[in-house]
C-alpha cells in the first residue's frame, strides 16, 4: 500500500528492548506492522525487523562494532520528510526510548516541525538484567529504591552534574548505563564519598543476547577488572548488595543451546516462527535471507489454471509458499475454497500440509519421505490417465513432473511464485561470519545452498552447515562444502532438531572449495 501523499504521516518512537527480540511490546509490534520507514539503532536486534510490514524500508543508523552513526540532524530530517510525505515512520530504539536514548532531541525536532508522534515504551537494560540475570534490583531487606545513572555525564565549568554524595548514601541499587569507559571516574567518586569498597558489583554485557556475559567484582575493583579484561560496551553495571545475589546460572543462560548463534537464511517474512523456536533453546538467530519470494511476473497462467480446477484430479504442492500464493490468488480473483471440492490435494511434507490446514484444508497425500522423489513415487501408482496441476516456484528440480509423465499422467505446471537470489549480504553478517562468530548456517534448500556459496564463498568454512536433506547436502558437496549435520526429517523443524542434537560441540565446519 502506497503512502497517502496528501495526508500527514506519523512518527512512532518504539522501544525494542535491549536485545532479545521477544521483549518488544505488543503495541510496538503493531506499529512495526504499519511501517513505511524504519530507522533503527545498531544495538537493536535485526530479528525484530521480521515484524515490519513487507516492503517497508529499514535503515540502520550505525554500524555494529564500528560505531559509525548517522548525524542527529540527518536522522531528524529523514523522519520529518518521510512523515510529511504521508509515511508511517518507526524510530526503533534499543531498550526504552526515554532512558538514556536521547529521545528528547528527536521529539523536540518532531514537535517543532508539527509532525504527530507517539512514544511506545520498551524494556530497559536495568529491568532486563533483573529478569535475565537474576538480580533482584529491589529487595525488602537490601534495596528500597533504584537509581538509573549515566556513566557519561556532561561536565560544565569543572563541576559534576551528578551528586555523588547523595549516590554514595543512596538506600538501594545503583545501575550505571554507559559506564564501562568511565568506571575509574564514577567508582572513585563513590569511594571518596564513603561508599564501601567491598560493595558488590556485577557487570552485565550484551544483556539478553546469546553472548550475555556476567562479571562479578566489587566497587573497589570494578575499574581494574574492566581494564584487565579490556571490556567494551554495551553493558550495565549494577552496584549494591543485590548484585551479590545473582545465581551462577540463570534460567536464561541455562537453556540447552545458550551462546549458540545460527544464521537463518529464509526470507525475512517467513523467519519469525523459526526465530522464536531458536529462542526457546537459547539460540541467537542472525537473520540473513539469501533468497526472495514474490509473486510471479505474470499471473495470467495462474488465473487460467484456477479457472479450470475442475479439470484436474490432483493439485500438488511442493512447498508452503506454493500453497500460500496459489490459494491467496484464488481468493483475490473472487473464488473461494469450494472450487477445490473436486480435486485431491498432495503436499510434499508436513510443513506444506500445515500450510494447507491454515486454510482449513487437509492434504489427501503426504509422502513418507519429504522430497520430490518420494512424492512422485506415492502419486505414480495411480497416475496413468490422471490430470495433475503442479503449483511450483520459478526455479527448481523437475523430478516430480518428469516421473509423473513417465507414469502416464497429464501434467500441467504453473509458476505461482518467484524465487530470486539476494544480491548482497548484510555487512554485519559478513563481518560476523568472517570472524567465526556464527556457529551454524541453516541450508534449507538446494537454491539456498547455491545462493549462500555465491554470497559468502570460503567464509562459510568458519561455520557449521546444517542441511535439510540429502539432496541439499549433495548440492553443498558439489560446491565444495561438507554439511556438519543433515536433518532426519526433511523439514525446518528437522534442521533445528539436528542442530540441537549436535549442540555446539565439534569443529565439523565446511571444507573450502
Amino acid at each position: 500500500m502506497q503512502p497517502d501523499r496528501g495526508k500527514l504521516g506519523k512518527v512512532y518512537f518504539v522501544g525494542a528492548g535491549p536485545g532479545d527480540p521477544g521483549l518488544i511490546t505488543v503495541r510496538g509490534l503493531r506499529c512495526l506492522a504499519s511501517a513505511d520507514l524504519v530507522l533503527y539503532d545498531y544495538l537493536v536486534n535485526p530479528a525484530v525487523l521480521t515484524h515490519a510490514r513487507p516492503g517497508a524500508e529499514a535503515i540502520c543508523l550505525g554500524h555494529h562494532g564500528k560505531m559509525r552513526t548517522m548525524p542527529q540532524e540527518e536522522v531528524n530530517r529523514r523522519m520529518i520528510e518521510a512523515a510529511r510525505d504521508g509515511k508511517i515512520v518507526i524510530r526503533l530504539k534499543g531498550g526504552d526510548p526515554d532512558v538514556f536514548a536521547r529521545s528528547a532531541e528527536e521529539t523536540e525536532a518532531i514537535r517543532a516541525a508539527g509532525v504527530p508522534f507517539e512514544t511506545v515504551p520498551g524494556v530497559t537494560a536495568a529491568l532486563a538484567a533483573a529478569g535475565y540475570v537474576g538480580i533482584p534490583i529491589t529487595h525488602s531487606q537490601h534495596s528500597s529504591a533504584v537509581a538509573l545513572v549515566t556513566g557519561q555525564e556532561r561536565h560544565s565549568k569543572g563541576r559534576e552534574h551528578l551528586d555523588y554524595e547523595a549516590l554514595a548514601g543512596f538506600p538501594g541499587t545503583l545501575i550505571f548505563y554507559m559506564g564501562v569507559t568511565s568506571a575509574a571516574v564514577w567508582s572513585q567518586a563513590l569511594l571518596s564519598r564513603g561508599k564501601p569498597p567491598d560493595t558488590p558489583v556485577i557487570i552485565v554485557r550484551h544483556c539478553t543476547w546469546s553472548n550475555q556475559q556476567i562479571i562479578r567484582c566489587t566497587l573497589g575493583t570494578v575499574a581494574a577488572e574492566i581494564a584487565a579484561r579490556r571490556l567494551r560496551p554495551p553493558a550495565v553495571i549494577v552496584v549494591g548488595e543485590v548484585a551479590g545475589m545473582a545465581p551462577e546460572v540463570s534460567w536464561f543462560t541455562g537453556r540447552p543451546l545458550f551462546g549458540t548463534r545460527v544464521m537463518v537464511t529464509r526470507p525475512q517474512e517467513q523467519a519469525g516462527s523459526l526465530i522464536d523456536r531458536f529462542a526457546e533453546l537459547g539460540v541467537e538467530a542472525v537473520l540473513q535471507p539469501v533468497i526472495r519470494i514474490s509473486g510471479p511476473p505474470d499471473w495470467g497462467p495462474v488465473d487460467a489454471a484456477l479457472g479450470e480446477l475442475d479439470r484436474f484430479d490432483w493439485l500438488v504442492f511442493s512447498s508452503s509458499n506454493g500453497v500460500r500464493f496459489l490459494l491467496d490468488r484464488l481468493i483475490h480473483v473472487g473464488g473461494d475454497l469450494r472450487r477445490l471440492g473436486g480435486v485431491k490435494l498432495a503436499a510434499i511434507g508436513p510443513g506444506t500440509a500445515e500450510e494447507l490446514e491454515r486454510y482449513r484444508l487437509r492434504a489427501d497425500l503426504v509422502p513418507p519421505e519429504y522430497r520430490a522423489e518420494s512424492l512422485a513415487t506415492a502419486l505414480s501408482g495411480d497416475a496413468a490417465g490422471r490430470r495433475f496441476l503442479l503449483a511450483r516456484a520459478s526455479r527448481g528440480r523437475q523430478v516430480l513432473a518428469e516421473q509423473l509423465r513417465e507414469a502416464g499422467a497429464e501434467v500441467r505446471e504453473v509458476v505461482v511464485y518467484t524465487n530470486s537470489d539476494v544480491e548482497r549480504p548484510e555487512p554485519d553478517v559478513t563481518e560476523q561470519l568472517a570472524a567465526g562468530e556464527i556457529d551454524w548456517v541453516m541450508v534449507t534448500s538446494s537454491t539456498i545452498a547455491r545462493s549462500l556459496v555465491r554470497l559468502f564463498g570460503e567464509a562459510l568454512c568458519r561455520s557449521k552447515l546444517a542441511s535439510i536433506s540429502p539432496i541439499t547436502s549433495g548440492v553443498l558437496r558439489e560446491l565444495g562444502f561438507k554439511p556438519a549435520v543433515e536433518a532426519v526429517d526433511y523439514t525446518i523443524e528437522g534442521v533445528v532438531a539436528a542442530i540441537a542434537s549436535h549442540g555446539s560441540q565439534g569443529e565439523c565446519r565446511g571444507d573450502p572449495p
